[in-house]
């Protein structure tokens, strides 16, 4: 089992830039990559980025590539979403995830966190 924890949400003005966090723990030997999805108000969940914990390969979603930015750290088994240029409709409950290939689609992350809310207002 894998647990994940994210930290770092929390109010921005758009425009502005955040930090989300998450720390994983357990038996991380067991997954190829980690990930971030987000959930806005009254939409279907979706996936914003993913990056391989082997040779730190990345993918992300349309919506925010060129504003978003993944990073992990293996040492300490970490990864990070930097978010900038953040837009009203960014708002979401943001979840790490963690699974078995670098990926977009959720049934490929077999663990996720309890999610943190970043709220962006105009």
């Amino acid at each position: 089992q894998v647990q994940l924890e994210e930290s770092g949400g929390g109010l921005v003005q758009a425009g502005g830039s955040l930090r989300l966090s998450c720390a994983a723990s357990g038996h991380t030997d067991s997954t190829y990559a980690m990930g971030w999805f987000r959930q806005a108000p009254g939409k279907e969940r979706e996936g914003i980025a993913s990056i391989s914990n082997r040779d730190h390969k990345v993918l992300y979603a349309d919506s925010v590539r060129g504003r978003f930015t993944i990073s992990s750290d293996n040492g300490s088994n970490t990864v990070a979403l930097h978010m900038n240029s953040l837009k009203p409709e960014d708002t979401a409950v943001y979840y790490c995830t963690a699974g078995w290939i670098v990926s977009l689609i959720e049934y490929s992350q077999d663990y996720w966190g309890k999610g943190t809310l970043v709220t962006v207002s105009t």
